[in-house]
């Protein structure tokens, strides 16, 4: 059952939670939701019977959360939507799993909020984390904005705009999350982390790249390879859900 939180800006933030046990965050991709990126493949059923309480949320501009057009009101704010939903559910400490951006945001949450982590899944990135341009995710967001989707020759950015138009979408307001500054951190940064990672991808996922080298800038990190399996395929494999369980216990 949906419920509702509201973060400090005034954006309400929906979310559920399934099973009970240690609880554990599910922060999903770009333009997709917590159905489509974990209930649809499998992982609530996988977590709640593996005894792990699930608590995954909509980010703003997503599913049925908010969702403002400004571009200020996403960025380093979404790590406040993870924030707004752990104190909602009265959560000290919790393990956490992201996939591509809600991985981007868990590691800005593992800098920031060390304390608040027992473990943390980062999928769905890899060693292009260190590349992130700001210059290919305002082409996304352009691509996102154009009156005329004809227009777009990048394939990454066709790629993008087909998503991001599916039904019950607010390609509005995933522009403007897409266009929004966001703190990504060095290989040194992330040394300081302390909490076990654990870093998953695809073997054909070229957006992400290879999960080692993101692994390996971290204390304690390790990482798995999904074989066969791209960006868009691995979150549901059997093999990312296996380690995951693994890492978990």
């Amino acid at each position: 059952m949906t419920q509702f939180a509201t973060a400090a800006d005034g954006v309400r933030i929906a979310y559920e939670t399934v099973g009970d046990g240690m609880p554990i965050v599910l922060a999903h991709g770009f333009a997709s939701d917590r159905k489509q990126n974990w209930a649809n493949v499998g992982w609530y059923d996988t977590l709640a019977g593996a005894g792990f309480r699930v608590v995954a949320l909509d980010f703003r501009g997503h599913g049925e959360s908010d969702k403002p057009h400004e571009d200020r009101l996403y960025g380093d704010r979404m790590l406040g939507d993870v924030l707004t939903v752990m104190a909602a559910e009265g959560i000290g400490r919790a393990d956490l799993m992201g996939y591509s951006m809600g991985a981007i945001l868990s590691v800005g949450l593992l800098l920031t909020q060390p304390q608040r982590f027992r473990r943390a899944v980062l999928a769905g990135i890899g060693e292009t984390y260190f590349n992130e341009r700001i210059a290919r995710r305002r082409g996304i967001a352009d691509a996102l904005r154009t009156s005329d989707p004809a227009t777009i020759s990048d394939p990454t950015q066709k790629a993008f705009r087909d998503f991001a138009s599916q039904g019950g979408k607010d390609i509005a307001a995933l522009a403007a999350c897409m266009s929004a500054d966001r703190t990504m951190y060095t290989q040194q940064q992330l040394a300081t982390c302390k909490t076990p990672v654990l870093v998953v991808s695809g073997e054909n996922d070229t957006q992400a790249g290879s999960s080692d080298v993101l692994a390996a800038a971290f204390a304690d990190g390790r990482a798995v390879t999904v074989p066969r399996r791209d960006h868009m395929t691995a979150v549901g494999d059997k093999v990312y859900k296996e380690a995951v369980l693994e890492f978990l216990s």
